[in-house]
């Protein structure tokens, strides 16, 4: 029987989700509250489309060429994928039989690890790893959550020797400090599987999803960090890794 997963869209030409023209889709449920979030619709597990393994291989292969002429392939997101890693398996492992690229977009909240999540590393080419902040009760606060399962993650990701990116919203009065930049580039700096810091700025984009469902959106008033700030903190990271994009 072929494994169902819950998603909430995909986007067939996406860019900025890994390497080149990715079919991206966007997974359903996530366990993190972040401030932040422009995908509020993603958090409940109930919502979303229910869709199999083939349907959803099927609707990618149909990019295969704007994905293989550009270096790119398929990104699980969210919400969190991680949330259904029997899913992500079966997709990825249906994917690289089709010589597609695989990259897995993960917050690294993994509540427990069984031989799954294995499994689907060993099907992941790339993840792209969110590290939200290195400071837990700041994290527990901004996220909803302790980052130490996510550290552990990350630190078991340079174990196996997962190529990764790391992934860091510069979010001003949370993530724009010197100090917590040093404290992130202390933690990967002699992690040799990361091959990249992306900073990404702050925005409001997933605002209006917030007032679409009637809610307060938490950083109201908060505005994306200027040109400097992000050069700033580029500056810092460049010395613990010297592959940091923005």
């Amino acid at each position: 029987m072929s494994k169902t997963g819950r998603i909430h869209s995909f986007e067939s030409c996406g860019t900025v989700d890994g390497p080149g023209i990715r079919f991206i889709v966007f997974l359903q449920g996530c366990l993190m509250r972040c401030m932040y979030c422009h995908n509020r619709d993603t958090w409940d597990t109930h919502d979303g489309k229910e869709v199999t393994v083939e349907e959803l291989i099927a609707e990618a292969k149909s990019y295969r060429h704007f994905m293989n002429a550009s270096g790119g392939g398929i990104t699980c997101s969210g919400g969190e994928a991680m949330l259904q890693p029997e899913f992500v398996r079966d997709f990825f492992r249906a994917a690289q039989a089709e010589g597609i690229h695989t990259c897995l977009d993960t917050n690294g909240y993994i509540r427990k690890h069984t031989d799954v999540v294995d499994e689907v590393l060993e099907a992941t080419d790339l993840v792209m790893l969110d590290l939200k902040h290195m400071k837990d009760e700041i994290h527990q606060d901004f996220i909803g959550v302790s980052n130490r399962r996510v550290l552990d993650f990350a630190r078991y990701l340079h174990k196996i020797g997962q190529k990764t990116w790391i992934r860091y919203v510069i979010v001003p009065g949370y993530t724009d400090d010197e100090e917590s930049a040093h404290m992130l580039g202390e933690f990967i700096k002699d992690m040799d599987n990361i091959e990249k810091v992306e900073l990404l700025p702050y925005h409001k984009l997933g605002a209006h999803k917030w007032e679409a469902m009637g809610l307060t959106y938490p950083l109201d008033g908060v505005n994306p960090p200027p040109k400097e700030t992000m050069e700033k903190i580029k500056s810092i990271l460049e010395q613990y890794n010297p592959n940091v994009k923005y």
